[in-house]
Order: C-alpha cells, then structure tokens, then sequence
C-alpha cells in the first residue's frame, strides 16, 4: 500500500466526489479512479458508494480514513522531526489536554521559547484523558495534560504546581445562584450536566463520588460531556445544571451564566506527562527542558 495513494483516497473522501479530488490532487480522472479500485482490490473490500455524482463511504471506507488519517499525521510529524534536525532550530511540538486553566502556564513557556526558537511550532489538541493517552500511544502527541486522578504508570510525568477548582456552572437566574458554594443536597433533586472526568469509575479514588458521599448514584445525570464548550450551551438553554472546573466557561458580566464552588472545595491536581523511554524530535527535546526548568523543584518520572 503506498503512502501516495492513501493521500489519494483521503482527498476522495474530503471531497466527496472523483472530480473535485482529480482537480485538487492535479491528476486526471482515470488514473484517480484506477488507483482507487487498485487500493479496494488490496484489502478486499469495498471503500465507496456511487451515489449521484457523490462518494459515500462504505464502513470499511471510513475506518480506513481513520487510519489513514493516523498514519499521514505520523508520517508528517516525521518529517518535521528530520527537518528539525537543521542547524537552525525549528519543528513542531504537539501537545494535548483537557479544558483547564493550567494552559496559561504551558503558553507562557511557549511565550519564552519564542523568543529563542521563533521557527519552532506548537500543536494544540484538545481532549478528555482517554483521547490524549491514546494519541500519546500512537505518537500522535509528545505531551499530554491530565487532570488527576488519570493512569500515570505508562509515562514520566511532572506535577504542575496548580489545582483546579471544581463547581457548577448555572444560569445567573437559577435558585442555587443565590448560593455562595454548592452542598451535596443542593444537587440531589436538579438535572446534572456531568463531566465524565467527575462520573469516571474506572480509579480506585473518585474524588466526585467520595465528595458526594452516599447518594452519588441517586444523582439525576441527563447529559455527559468531555468539553465544557457545549456544555455551557446546554446550560444556557436550560437543560441542567454543569458540574465542571472553574475558569474554562465563561462567567463574567455579559454572560448569562455563573460558577458557583462546591462546598466542602474539591480540587484537583494536574500532570503533565510524556511516553518512557521516548526519543524526541530536537523541537520537543527544547520543549522538555523548558518544562522541567519551570517545574524541576516536583519532578517524578517513576
């Protein structure tokens, strides 16, 4: 299977029809379409359905474009990585992480680093734990954020010194806004909006459910969430109440929304992680050194 053709099949499925790909791609119809039933023939199944001059993917297609789409983000962080090697500094540094305040402190680090290495790039993605651990395995990413409690035993990891504080986000016209801090009764009888990392079973520690003590099962969740962006528009529109961190939706004068703390506080701590035993490009290499300078003083790679 050659990398060219799978960039050909993902220009296919991007755009949805033979001919748009063959004027994106500068190749003519025929040899796009040969390619095409070559590569089908290969695996044995079947990728497209025509369907009035559209291309529908098939099952087999789209778990294919999934993995093509992995394979060309490696191949070009690769090169990136071969093209950092240059005398002159310069590539790309790929880091990924939950919605969290801690941001700040990442993006004044890659403030500083500018000043030095201005042809270095850095990558934003965002996501909840499984979906940064599982990109971190695949070398999609060279660092990951993690809210704690997470699974640490697979990486070397620094403690961030910061804590995030967790609260509900409501309408400013809610009952409970009249409320300094949220109880546990508070929340028994009102519609949740839940963060998954607060519902999560899967640590011998949940630090929501100890919160919330015995009741925590008898909680009315009607919505889960792993991003607070949509949450905060399901909060708007008054489905429910949000159990999130503090800072990252927002509540300032002209929003219609509010965060109120949960009483007693719960906080939690924050890592940021990397893959044992990883080789990093000269760019991330900059990167690490960059965060272990800020955070030496907590540093565990156990």
């Amino acid at each position: 299977m050659e990398f060219r053709v799978l960039r050909y099949f993902l220009t296919v499925a991007r755009e949805g029809s033979i001919t748009g790909a063959a004027n994106f791609l500068h190749v003519t119809q025929p040899t796009l379409s040969r390619q095409l039933k070559d590569l089908e023939q290969e695996l044995g199944k079947k990728l497209f359905i025509r369907s009035n001059h559209r291309i529908i993917l098939t099952d087999e297609g789209m778990l294919l474009r999934k993995r093509a789409e992995e394979i060309v983000d490696m191949i070009d962080k690769l090169e990136g990585e071969f093209s950092s090697m240059e005398e002159t500094i310069s590539g790309d540094v790929y880091i990924g992480g939950g919605e969290t305040e801690v941001m700040k402190q990442i993006a004044q680090i890659v403030r500083d680093l500018q000043l030095h290495y201005p042809n270095i790039r850095y990558h934003l993605y965002s996501g909840n734990e499984d979906d940064v651990t599982e990109r971190l395995d695949k070398g999609l990413l060279d660092f990951g954020i993690l809210i704690q409690p997470a699974d640490l035993s697979k990486y070397n990891y620094l403690n961030i010194p910061a804590k995030d504080v967790w609260g509900v986000v409501m309408r400013k016209d809610s009952p409970l806004a009249l409320k300094d801090a949220i109880q546990a009764v508070d929340l028994l009888n009102v519609p949740l909006i839940c963060s998954r990392q607060a519902m999560k079973q899967t640590f011998s520690k949940n630090e929501f459910a100890d919160w919330f003590g015995e009741n925590f099962d008898k909680l009315n969740v009607v919505t889960t969430f792993n991003l607070a962006y949509n949450a905060a528009i399901m909060v708007e529109e008054g489905v429910g109440y949000a159990i999130t961190l503090d800072k990252i939706v927002n509540t300032s004068s002209d929003s219609n929304l509010c965060f109120r703390p949960l009483e007693p506080r719960l906080e939690s701590g924050l890592n940021i992680v990397w893959k044992k035993h990883q080789v990093f490009s000269t760019a991330a290499n900059k990167f690490l050194k960059a965060i272990q300078a800020k955070f030496s003083n907590i540093l565990s790679d156990e």
